[in-house]
């Protein structure tokens, strides 16, 4: 876990510094993370039995791959997609292959298949939340446009909210705010899920 910055005060700082250390990663060790928290996505996800999860299409340098949603199915799994509906809370759309993805806006792709409604979150029995950071109290930093906030509210109660991020990016305080919701895990490459203490 890293320590904090004290020059970092502010989710604005924090996102300008882990933007760039995304962007200087290479791309053998991109691929290697990859394949290692897949293998670490599925091995706990099995563990516990879950028949559907929430996930995302990682963009840009983002952690994961489009390969995740693949074994995921290729596992069993219902896996649920976010769609992003104007300023509103995530609708959500399922999975069906990688022919089932369109693009759409903010570079993002998104599944073509019938929208479930914002409220479909609450069938995932666990939820892979991409986030920029998260630190050890469950405080998770994403890009600042608010979607997640206001989805994650409509999970189902005790549904694992995992946050996945790079190993550096598991640090030890975040500037949070009342309205943040608390991750209850983190996923790395090295570290695999790792339960927080929220």
């Amino acid at each position: 876990m890293s320590s904090p910055d004290e020059s970092l005060a502010t989710k604005d700082a924090w996102r300008r510094r882990l933007l760039q250390q995304r962007r200087d990663v290479d791309e053998a060790t991109r691929t290697a993370d990859a394949e290692a928290l897949q293998e670490a996505a599925l091995a706990w996800l099995a563990e516990h039995r879950y028949r559907t999860v929430a996930a995302y299409v990682p963009v840009g340098e983002e952690p994961g791959s489009p390969e995740l949603l693949e074994a995921l199915r290729g596992a069993g799994l219902r896996v649920l997609l976010p769609v992003v509906h104007r300023r509103e809370p995530l609708q959500w759309a399922d999975y069906t292959g990688p022919d089932s993805l369109r693009r759409a806006g903010f570079d993002l792709l998104e599944p073509a298949g019938p929208r479930l409604g914002a409220e479909a979150v609450a069938e995932a029995e666990a939820l892979l939340v991409p986030a920029l950071a998260v630190d050890r109290r469950g405080v998770r930093l994403g890009r600042g446009a608010g979607y997640y906030d206001r989805s994650l509210p409509l999970a189902a109660p005790g549904a694992p909210l995992i946050g996945v991020v790079r190993d550096e990016e598991f640090v030890a305080e975040l500037p949070g705010e009342p309205h943040d919701v608390r991750m209850t895990g983190v996923l790395t490459p090295r570290r695999g899920v790792v339960a927080l203490p929220v």
